[in-house]
């Protein structure tokens, strides 16, 4: 299939996504519970940010997660990543917004945080609808900059992968490291000041190669990431 065909059915199955989000009521993604995107009891999977420890992050900025990534909270990052659900994009963006202000070693950046979030191959943005992890970082940041504790928060998409990266689902820490490599590369135009200090964002953290790349992408440029916040941490 040609790249416009390609690009065809892409949208083509974004506009059936919304289509259906329109006509069917909501159902829980953690339970299938009618009536709740994410119920109460499915969202409660989403604890206090835990210490997640890879070979590959060692040196680098320290790493959390908030949940295994298993039962609920992974059939909630999978709904949202792989199967159309952007209802998710509110409650997700939410719970790493109210666990980042308890995160050791991140801090706001002169009184603002800056969130970047770990980029997507083009190709998977497109089929999924746009760029998922940036979606969550701009709910993030929505939320920390309401509510009594309101804080100044921006987003800050200051990487990309160029062509050639494939899908890192099932490959191993040297696979993955060697698929990145001089793919990984800083977009100006979305990087914050030189100096600034800034939280990384994912969904999943696997071998925590992604997570060491872009903090030294960052880092190459003047850019301090103060610490890692994932959803979930795989393994």
């Amino acid at each position: 299939m040609m790249a416009g065909g390609v690009r065809t059915a892409d949208r083509l199955r974004c506009v059936r996504r919304v289509v259906l989000d329109t006509v069917l009521p909501p159902c829980c993604a953690g339970c299938g519970l009618a009536g709740a995107v994410c119920c109460a009891g499915c969202a409660s999977v989403w604890d206090a940010p835990r210490r997640v420890t890879r070979g590959a992050t060692e040196g680098h900025a320290p790493v959390y997660a908030l949940a295994p990534y298993r039962g609920v909270a992974r059939r909630i990052v999978l709904a949202h990543k792989e199967r159309g659900r952007r209802d998710l994009t509110g409650p997700l963006g939410a719970a790493l917004a109210r666990a980042l202000p308890n995160l050791p070693g991140a801090l706001p950046s002169d009184g603002q945080w800056w969130l970047v979030p770990v980029p997507s191959r083009r190709s998977a943005a497109r089929a999924r609808g746009g760029p998922h992890v940036h979606a969550l970082a701009r709910r993030c940041a929505a939320v920390l900059a309401s509510g009594p504790a309101a804080a100044p928060a921006a987003v800050a998409p200051a990487l990309r992968l160029t062509a050639g990266a494939r899908d890192a689902v099932g490959l191993a820490r040297e696979q993955r490291a060697a698929n990145l490599a001089g793919r990984l590369r800083l977009v100006p135009a979305g990087a914050p000041p030189g100096g600034t200090s800034v939280v990384l964002l994912d969904d999943v953290v696997t071998t925590g190669v992604t997570a060491a790349a872009c903090t030294s992408a960052l880092a190459a440029a003047g850019i301090t990431v103060g610490a890692v916040l994932a959803l979930t941490a795989a393994g």
